[in-house]
């Protein structure tokens, strides 16, 4: 298992030596979200300043952008990073896509397999040299002239892992991508019984193998090497779970639990300005269900017991911090472990596994 550091808003100015330390410290990547500035500069300012770590986006929102803008980006990314980039896509909900990106908004889990498509021909058509005529319900790109080819990359196309939730996005990104972006507002019981068989239902779909494809999850972390430091990071794992658990796009998670009722209160607050009123709500067992809470010799063991046999990348959202060796050893135990031995099995009728990377 691969452990992640993720980034948010992260100064331009100080890029190049976040994720240096993360590369020092250990780290297998380093990936930033599209927050409050372009995730595609933050990720060449990474790479540029790196030699060994994986760097991507997770997410960059893709409704935001054409097929062709993000084959552009992720292509001159791959290059610059000499094949370690990786691109994180998710779609955002529909009044940031309408109301913030002045974007078409419509059937996301379809228009995201399509948008998918739509740029994996055109990293073909600049990989082979073969025509581009990819006709579709929601893009058409039918022109490209040499001119403004790149041409072949000597890395390949980067890999492709999708942000998803509900079902139906979840099985495009097995039909069409190279793993799934799990968010950490989700939990073991949800990506075991929604997730995972989501997952491979989207690769039968495509004939793939759901145990080539890269699950990758948001941890929370709440730990602490005394009482202070251990309610100080309980808390801000508490705030970060209340403020998800009140987007109705994440309810299901919640529902799964039964806490629809509790979505709905927190809901109500956030839209009536009572953010410091909404932690209160999480009591103990929501906080242990969503994250990884106890010591911090204990994290590798707890975090091992919860996904390891089904995940193969964590990032971690905590405010907490290791201190000495103990970081490494964290990093130590998750690597001696493979995620894939759990998933459902997935192949052709014959019980061959399939390999094709990019069927339907």
């Amino acid at each position: 298992m691969k452990v992640d550091a993720l980034a948010f808003d992260t100064p331009l100015a100080d890029v190049a030596a976040v994720a240096r330390a993360a590369e020092e410290a250990g780290d297998d990547g380093w990936f930033t979200a599209e927050t409050a500035g372009d995730p595609f500069i933050t990720v060449a300012l990474a790479a540029g300043a790196t030699e060994r770590l994986q760097v991507g986006t997770g997410i960059a929102v893709a409704f935001a952008r054409s097929p062709m803008d993000v084959a552009y980006s992720a292509n001159d990314l791959q290059l610059l990073a000499g094949g370690r980039f990786v691109l994180g896509l998710g779609s955002q909900v529909k009044p940031h896509i309408t109301r913030r990106f002045s974007m078409p908004w419509s059937r996301p889990a379809a228009r995201m397999r399509e948008y998918i498509l739509a740029m994996r021909a055109t990293w073909t058509a600049w990989q082979d040299g073969t025509p581009l005529d990819f006709r579709g319900d929601f893009y058409d790109h039918t022109l490209m002239t040499p001119f403004f080819s790149p041409g072949p990359n000597p890395h390949g196309p980067p890999p492709v892992l999708l942000a998803a939730v509900g079902p139906r996005m979840t099985a495009v990104a097995g039909e069409v991508c190279d793993g799934v972006l799990a968010h950490a507002f989700t939990t073991e019981r949800y990506l075991r019984e929604v997730t995972l068989p989501a997952l491979a239902e989207g690769a039968a779909r495509a004939d793939r193998a759901v145990d080539d494809l890269d699950v990758a999850v948001g941890l929370f972390l709440a730990s602490g090497y005394d009482e202070d430091e251990q309610a100080s990071s309980e808390a801000f794992v508490r705030g970060q779970i209340a403020f998800y658990a009140s987007t109705p796009a994440y309810r299901a998670v919640l529902e799964r639990h039964g806490w629809g009722e509790l979505g709905d209160e927190l809901t109500r607050r956030s839209r009536a300005g009572e953010w410091d009123r909404m932690p209160e709500l999480v009591d103990d067992e929501m906080l242990h269900t969503f994250a990884v809470v106890g010591p911090p010799e204990e994290l590798a063991d707890l975090t091992l017991a919860r996904y390891g046999d089904v995940v193969d990348r964590v990032s971690l959202y905590t405010s907490f911090r290791f201190r000495g060796d103990d970081g490494s050893r964290f990093r130590t135990a998750l690597a001696s472990q493979d995620g894939s031995g759990g998933r459902p099995p997935v192949g052709r009728p014959d019980g061959h596994p399939v390999r094709d990377r990019y069927g339907g």
